[in-house]
C-alpha cells in the first residue's frame, strides 16, 4: 500500500510540475534574470508550496504516526557542519546555471527535453561522487 501512495505522491508532484511550467528551465532562468526577461511566476509557485508545506507539517505534529508507518523519522541532528553549507551552495549554482533542481530534471526527462539528457546524467554523477566522498570521509 505504501508503494502505491508514494507513486500517486509522486505523480502528482510530476503533474505540479508540468502544470506550473517547473519543468521548463527557461522559467526558473527567466526568474533569475532580473534585468532582463524576470519571470515573476516561480515566487507564487514557490509561495503555494511553502503555505501548503506549513500547513501539512501543522497538521502532521498533530498525529502521533504516520498514517502508512509506525513512527516518524525526523533529523536529530541540529549541528551546521560544511555538507550543510556546501550541498546546498551547489544545488543553488546548478539550478541557476541549467535551470532544472532534480524533480522537474527527471519529469522534463519524461517529456524529451534535450536539456536533461545532459543534466541528468551529470546530476546522478554528482550524487554518486557526493556519495563515495561522504563513504571515505567516514
Amino acid at each position: 500500500m505504501s508503494i502505491l501512495v508514494n507513486l500517486a505522491l509522486g505523480l502528482l508532484f510530476g503533474i505540479g510540475l508540468v502544470v506550473s511550467g517547473m519543468s521548463n528551465p527557461a522559467k526558473v532562468l527567466n526568474f533569475l534574470d532580473l534585468f532582463g526577461t524576470f519571470d515573476p511566476s516561480l515566487a507564487f509557485v514557490m509561495g503555494g508550496a511553502v503555505i501548503v508545506a506549513f500547513i501539512g507539517f501543522r497538521l502532521t505534529r498533530m498525529r502521533a504516526a504516520p498514517l502508512l508507518a509506525p513512527a516518524f523519522q525526523l533529523p536529530t541532528r541540529r549541528d551546521i557542519d560544511s555538507r550543510l553549507i556546501v550541498g546546498p551552495a551547489l544545488f543553488g549554482i546548478g539550478w541557476g546555471l541549467g535551470g532544472f533542481c532534480p524533480g522537474p530534471a527527471f519529469t522534463a526527462l519524461g517529456l524529451g527535453a534535450a536539456g536533461t539528457l545532459v543534466f541528468v546524467p551529470a546530476m546522478l554523477a554528482g550524487m554518486w561522487a557526493a556519495r563515495m566522498l561522504a563513504e571515505r570521509t567516514a
